[in-house]
């Protein structure tokens, strides 16, 4: 064999070897985004309906009827605002704990005629300087819900953290009337003699909900949801005494009430990780 012959016999060998050490390198083409599990802290904003056809109250004896519901005294829709810690597992389950608020705008209705002679004739509230004390009535609610939902993927090889969810959560709500005075003071609608009228009822409250989610495999503040939800509160009042003209109630209200709320949502998710994860697949 000469040298030339040699010199072509190792030069193969070098070149094969390269070439089979670098084919796994070159077979990492095909990557598929994996399931995260994470931690996320979310915000969120949107809109609550009250129902007025599937809400109602029960009086002691037994009547059914949608006088007093949150629907009857306050007109919709109201803002709504919450904070979300969302914990997602790898299986694409949810667990998460939301608290919200949400509130009117000026919105209680037949305010003259529920509060009786704290308006004037000219349907004012007069105050201590003898003028207008321009008091704007609107509703508030507080919620602190638990749930857990699940999430299924559209487009399980392209984004297997994105799809349609669904949810069920439960909780317990507070709502009032507020009274602000804008202009003068007023006491026949400040401090204790307010709790006579601001309807304050707490309860348990069950919600469902249904939407979109979506995390980006690649940025991490391009992450959110939008829920459509029905939520029902079952409550009760929760003061001793209580004045609704409109409602002939002067003394404890000893009603329960149903209301059904529907919500629509938007909510920007932080995720509590770094880079998304990747399946990788060897030809």
């Amino acid at each position: 064999m000469n040298i030339r012959e040699k010199i072509f016999r190792h030069l193969l060998c070098v070149g094969i070897f390269v070439f089979a050490g670098n084919v796994p390198a070159m077979a990492q083409i095909d990557l598929h985004p994996d399931t995260i599990e994470c931690h996320i802290v979310g915000f969120n904003f949107g809109i609550k309906v009250p129902s007025t056809l599937f809400s109602f109250e029960r009086s002691t004896d037994g009547i059914r009827s949608q006088r007093a519901t949150m629907a009857s005294l306050y007109k919709g829709p109201w803002m709504d605002y919450g904070i979300n810690a969302i914990y997602k597992y790898k299986s694409n389950w949810l667990v998460t704990l939301d608290g919200n608020l949400w509130m009117g705008n000026d919105n209680l209705q037949n305010r003259v005629g529920r509060m009786g002679s704290v308006f004037s004739n000219d349907s004012i509230v007069i105050g201590t300087g003898g003028t207008d004390a321009v008091v704007t009535c609107y509703n508030r609610g507080l919620s602190f819900m638990g749930g857990v939902g699940k999430i299924f993927p559209l487009q399980p090889q392209k984004n297997p953290n994105s799809g349609l969810f669904v949810r069920l959560q439960g909780g317990y709500m507070f709502q009032q009337t507020i009274f602000k005075l804008n202009h003068a003071r007023a006491p026949q609608v400040d401090g204790d003699y307010a709790l006579l009228y601001d309807h304050q009822r707490q309860g348990f409250l069950l919600g469902e909900g249904i939407g979109l989610w979506f995390m980006s495999n690649h940025a991490n503040l391009v992450n959110f949801y939008v829920e459509l939800g029905v939520q029902q509160c079952w409550s009760h009042s929760t003061r001793d005494y209580t004045i609704d003209y409109h409602l002939g109630l002067q003394g404890k209200d000893l009603n329960h009430y149903f209301d059904m709320l529907y919500t629509l949502k938007l909510c920007w998710m932080f995720p509590l990780k770094g880079r998304q994860a990747h399946d990788i697949y060897f030809y």
